[in-house]
Order: C-alpha cells, then sequence, then structure tokens
C-alpha cells in the first residue's frame, strides 16, 4: 500500500486490535496445535502480530510500505520471539514463503480490495491455499460493498481516534472502474490526503465465495464483526472465515 508519512504516527490509533479481536482470533488459534502459525498480509505497524507472538505464537507479518515495516520492527523489544516482518507484496509471498505452514493467513482492515485486478485478487486466494496448513483458515476483513455501493461515490465509516480522524471514500466512474481516496483530519484541524484514485476491486461476500470455491476452498463463514455477530447486508463491515 502505498501510504503516507503523515498517517503512520496515527495507525495505531485509527486501526487499534479490540478486545473482540484478540477474542476471536484465540478461537480461531484454539483449532490448531501450538505454536500457532500465523500470517498477516497488510500487517501496519504489526501491533497484533506484537501481542500474538509475546503469547506464543510464531508470526510474519507482510506490508509494502517500508515506513509502516520500520515503525513494526521499532516495537521490538527482544530477539527471543518468533516474529518476523518483510516488505512484500501478495504478488511475492508464495515465492519466498513456506507452502502448508500456516494455519491461519489474516488480510484485514480493507487491505484487500487495493488488490484492484479480479484476476490478481484470485491469484491471492489461490496462493493462500497453497501457504496454508491441512485444514488452516484464510480470514479477511473488510467494508460491506453491498451496503456501500452507492454510485459516483460511497462514503465508508470513518476511523476516529482522540487526536484526529480518517475519511474514505469509494468512486465508481461509468464503467463500474473504482477508485479510493484517504484523507486524514488531525484535531487541529489540519487535513492532509493518505490515498488519492487508488484504483480498488469492491469485493462482495457472493464474489469472495465464488473466489473460494474455485481456489479450492470448501467453507465460508461470515460475520458483520470480529464480535461474531451473524452477517448482514446492513452490516458495516465484513469478516470472512474460509476453510
Amino acid at each position: 500500500m502505498e501510504i503516507s508519512q503523515n498517517v503512520v504516527e496515527y495507525y495505531d490509533e485509527l486501526y487499534p486490535v479490540t478486545n473482540d479481536q484478540k477474542s476471536f482470533y484465540a478461537d480461531e488459534m484454539s483449532a490448531f496445535p501450538k505454536p500457532h502459525r500465523l500470517l498477516r498480509v497488510g500487517c501496519g505497524t504489526g501491533s497484533f502480530e506484537h501481542m500474538l507472538a509475546k503469547e506464543g505464537a510464531d508470526v510474519t507479518g507482510l506490508e509494502t510500505s517500508h515506513e509502516l515495516i520500520e515503525s513494526a520492527n521499532r516495537k521490538r523489544r527482544t530477539q527471543l520471539m518468533s516474529l518476523r516482518f518483510f516488505q512484500m507484496n501478495t504478488l511475492e509471498m508464495a515465492r519466498f514463503l513456506g507452502k502448508g505452514f500456516y494455519h491461519i493467513i489474516s488480510i484485514l482492515d480493507g487491505r484487500i480490495i487495493l488488490i484492484h485486478d479480479e484476476t490478481l485478487i484470485k491469484k491471492f486466494f489461490f496462493d493462500c491455499k497453497q501457504l496454508l496448513a491441512e485444514k488452516g483458515r484464510l480470514i479477511i476483513g473488510l467494508p460491506n460493498f453491498i451496503k456501500f455501493s452507492s454510485v459516483p461515490m460511497a462514503k465508508l465509516p470513518d476511523r476516529q481516534s482522540i487526536r484526529c480522524s480518517l475519511y474514505t471514500q469509494v468512486w465508481a466512474d461509468p464503467n463500474d472502474k473504482r477508485t479510493i481516496q484517504l484523507d486524514l483530519e488531525t484535531s487541529n484541524g489540519k487535513v492532509s490526503t493518505v490515498m488519492r484514485d487508488v484504483p480498488v476491486f469492491a469485493l462482495t461476500v457472493p464474489k469472495i465465495q465464488e473466489l473460494a470455491e474455485g481456489t479450492g476452498f470448501t467453507h465460508c463463514d461470515f460475520y458483520g464483526g470480529f464480535d461474531r455477530q451473524p452477517f448482514t447486508e446492513q452490516s458495516d463491515y465484513v469478516i470472512a472465515v474460509i476453510s
């Protein structure tokens, strides 16, 4: 993800690790023997990955942003944890990572829509299937584009902290080609652009099911959030667990 330097300072505030997320992953990991082996695609500043590693998991984080990877590595307090971060995109992961190794692969916070080409998203699903251990799970978190499908512009839910707000808009042209714009407003009223005119693919629940079935997965569960509320067309978010 090409990301402006000005959002790195606020990243952990805007994308916090919630108690619901911790409980959700604890439940998912309980299906596998320890040490749990996790891969996070689009790990940001790596806060969740550090927490999992401190609890004994073997964790790998991938991120395309050099600034975010640097922030993730600065959090490391000891070299004894099974934790590593790589600056790597989704096209490279199947080439460099171990096949059949991971219990859980995650791509959260809508990062999957930045794989803006449907063929490349299909490749991502296929590569995840190759990287997962037997009965491994792919977890995807993204906005519900069944609800947020307005043309020409859909406004996604804001992310806010005491110090700033992050505003997200997805624009669609007459050919249904979509781009995303993110703007950061700090508490002093200054507004700066994080992303603008970046192509995205508005992935929906039916398309996730289609891609999962077409790449060898056999089961999909969908929730409206990490609290495991049932997914509906009016849910703001989708959490998909694919196995």
